[in-house]
């Protein structure tokens, strides 16, 4: 008699869940949509909409708590021929153009200073960023205490070359130039670490093709560093043009009163200081200082598309060297 072993038990295996063509299509086609939905959900709510609003005020006879009246643009006819509208744009402007032509400058030649090798270049560039740390209520306070007429530090050191002391706060070139001054010191190191690590991107064999050559230092620079800088130039100048001409807290702690008149003369009264003034301090006219935040909103445009046009003509006769062969020629710098 033979035993017969009965076969071990078929367990059904479960069956594999199958994703629905449906589910598969939305994770290819929606999913990166519904990602980055929070960031332009934030942005139409805190972005659009005050912009849209503004809009809207400008276009009426509107007070902070008051009448709303259609008005055209009445506002903006106004505002063309308001004195004081086009003085704060001329403040803005010249402060804008004393702080960010050096600071610029400075940041190129200090971000090329910390791509060398020096001791201690980790502390070095760490160094260049406390500024930012510093508040700028601090640096604004600390430099209207440099610039004061009587026991301010400039004043002392320009007493050795027998200047008699500047009164800054009281004529519009002593306040352009000590307003600047703080604009730099605060900026000028965030610039140039950003142009640092730009450098740090060129390819090295640019540099030995050069050097082998026979170009200078100088020359590298003049040929392969600054053009290939150019995206990044123009990034940072697109910055400084929009944090120029919206110039606001350091005008108003140099004035130390904070009356947002920009001085007695309004020496030194931005666009962005005029608007707050309209709106808060003066008539409570918001939809004045509407139709000027628009028309600040065009400046800052129309400044932005001119120095594109500037910045992007950096280096254009070199772009050859970017394509990996600088013909630099021997000689060294001219």
């Amino acid at each position: 008699m033979t035993l017969q072993l009965a076969p071990p038990p078929r367990h059904a295996s479960p069956r594999r869940a199958r994703p629905s063509r449906r589910a598969g299509r939305f994770d290819l086609r929606g999913m990166p949509y519904l990602l980055v939905s929070p960031y332009f959900l934030l942005f139409a709510v805190f972005g659009v909409f005050p912009l849209l609003y503004t809009l809207w005020l400008s276009l009426h006879d509107a007070e902070l708590a008051g009448k709303r009246e259609f008005a055209g643009l009445a506002n903006y006819a106004e505002l063309i021929a308001d004195a004081e509208f086009w003085n704060a744009v001329f403040n803005t402007v010249g402060m804008f153009v004393l702080a960010t032509v050096p600071q610029i400058i400075m940041a190129l030649v200090l971000a090329n200073a910390l791509n060398k090798r020096l001791r201690g270049r980790l502390l070095l560039r760490l160094g260049v960023l406390l500024p930012m740390v510093t508040s700028v209520v601090a640096v604004a306070v600390v430099f209207s205490q440099l610039y004061s007429r009587d026991y301010g530090l400039f004043n002392w050191i320009l007493g050795f070359a027998g200047i008699e002391p500047i009164a800054w706060q009281n004529e519009k070139w002593s306040a352009w130039i000590a307003i600047a001054t703080m604009v730099d010191w605060r900026w000028t190191g965030y610039n140039a670490i950003i142009l640092l690590a730009a450098m740090q991107t060129i390819p090295k064999d640019l540099y030995e093709a050069a050097a082998i050559d026979g170009a200078s230092a100088r020359r590298q620079f003049w040929q392969i560093t600054l053009p290939m800088l150019r995206p990044t130039i123009v990034f940072v100048v697109f910055i400084s043009t929009i944090g120029g001409l919206t110039l606001f807290t350091e005008p108003v702690m140099f004035e130390g009163e904070q009356m947002m008149t920009g001085g007695t003369t309004g020496q030194y009264q931005t666009v962005a200081m005029f608007i707050v003034e309209a709106a808060f301090r003066g008539g409570f006219e918001i939809g004045y200082a509407s139709a000027a935040a628009w028309l600040l909103f065009v400046l800052i445009l129309f400044g932005t598309m001119i120095n594109y046009w500037f910045t992007r003509r950096i280096g254009v006769h070199d772009d050859h060297q970017a394509t990996g062969q600088p013909a630099v020629g021997r000689g060294g710098s001219h």
